[in-house]
């Protein structure tokens, strides 16, 4: 049996353990929703005052240029690109998730027109918004254009034929954790004449990511989850070089323009990861990206990966030896290679459950259907709080103090 001794120890051997201070985490809370909005750097406080007392507040407009405003979506960009294998000048910071994630398949769908495919595929479990913006796209095109939804990883492979023009999938699954192999799919797709789009949001900052080795044509990710750049910061879109020179889309804005201060009447694209721009940037959240990414730099993806892999093995065993007692069915796969950094248990009264939990200091968030999720952020969260969140759980099990009939809030 695993005992809280044992997890002491581990935190006292931990390489990563010194960077939790460079983050401002309350007391008395365990923090397990990093796969949703990740804490804030202790340093994000000192730079929005920064930001909006001494660039805005006294330098004004001139920020454009002497704070280098104009340059932050590229610069945060290249820091960004080391930690999704991807190169400098592939990737920039700007709009959100969504947005980017419509201007990289409005971008694959135009590469495609030559081959007369007219099928986007993706699974019915993808991030709602992911699908959503997918078939947006679709109707609008109004070209025969649709959007097939797959049940199950399984039958990925089989559903991607000659009448594909882009698989579009999310590396780490939102509900479950399932990870997919990037690589193998994207060379199926390929295989198959498809382009390959891919949705970081869950993965970003986790995962130690190859999209260069993979041969991925786009990817799209937010910043706010384990990247920890703030709540509803600026998402990235990655545009490899290879596809930069033909990479357009509808949302031709005049920051995506060649020369945006000549403010001609017709667009002409810039050359370049810039194509990927629109409209001006909110330079405040920005900035705040980079407060988290700077953090990043002290260590490496592939020991945030190793670390994420042991607190999210410790959570499933702990969970499995303390709460056997109780209805909590794994979602999860165990399979390292198949699990990302969050681990989801379902539980007949799964929202009650984590408002329980919530009460007690231990923050994860809900899924339906009755999918209680918890986040592991190796940049902060210890050993030793895995110990202490199951030991709140199993005290909450055993004597049901739980509401079963509690109200939903508007965020779960």
């Amino acid at each position: 049996m695993i005992t809280r001794n044992d997890c002491l120890a581990r935190d006292a051997l931990d390489p990563m353990a010194p960077l939790r201070v460079l983050f401002d985490l309350p007391d008395g809370v365990i923090y397990l929703d990093g796969n949703s909005l990740g804490a804030r750097p202790a340093s994000a406080l000192a730079r929005a005052q920064h930001v909006i007392g001494e660039q805005w507040g006294k330098d004004l407009i001139r920020s454009w240029n002497t704070a280098g405003w104009f340059d932050l979506p590229r610069r945060l960009g290249d820091r960004i690109a080391p930690l999704i294998g991807a190169r400098a000048a592939e990737v920039v910071v700007t709009d959100t998730t969504s947005l980017n994630l419509f201007k990289a398949l409005a971008a694959a769908v135009h590469l495609q027109r030559p081959s007369g495919r007219r099928v986007i595929v993706t699974e019915r479990e993808n991030f709602p918004t992911d699908i959503y913006m997918a078939q947006g796209l679709s109707r609008w095109l109004d070209d025969g254009y649709t959007v097939k939804l797959v049940d199950s990883p399984e039958q990925l492979p089989a559903a991607i034929d000659a009448d594909t023009a882009v698989v579009m999938l999310t590396h780490v699954n939102y509900r479950s954790g399932r990870l997919h192999d990037m690589a193998a799919l994207t060379a199926h797709a390929h295989a198959h004449g498809a382009l390959a789009v891919w949705d970081l949001a869950h993965s970003a900052g986790a995962l130690d990511i190859d999209l260069t080795g993979a041969n991925a044509d786009f990817a799209v990710g937010c910043t706010y989850k384990y990247l920890n750049g703030g709540p509803g910061a600026p998402a990235f879109i990655w545009v490899p070089q290879r596809h930069q020179a033909h990479f357009t889309h509808p949302l031709t804005g005049w920051w995506g323009h060649a020369a945006p201060f000549a403010m001609a009447p017709h667009f002409a694209p810039v050359d370049g990861i810039g194509r990927a721009l629109c409209g001006t940037q909110p330079i405040v959240s920005l900035a705040l990206v980079e407060c988290g990414l700077e953090i990043f730099e002290q260590s490496s993806m592939a020991a945030i990966r190793s670390k994420s892999l042991a607190l999210t093995d410790l959570f499933i065993a702990l969970v499995e030896q303390r709460c056997a007692a109780h209805p909590l069915a794994l979602a999860t796969p165990r399979d390292h290679a198949q699990r990302g950094s969050h681990v989801s248990f379902g539980h007949p009264h799964g929202y009650a459950v984590m408002q329980a939990l919530i009460a007690r200091g231990v923050i994860g968030d809900y899924r339906e259907p009755a999918l209680m999720r918890f986040g592991f952020t190796p940049l902060y969260t210890s050993y030793a709080e895995v110990w202490d969140a199951v030991e709140i759980l199993r005290d909450i099990l055993d004597h049901e103090t739980y509401d079963a009939a509690a109200a939903r809030g508007a965020v779960t």
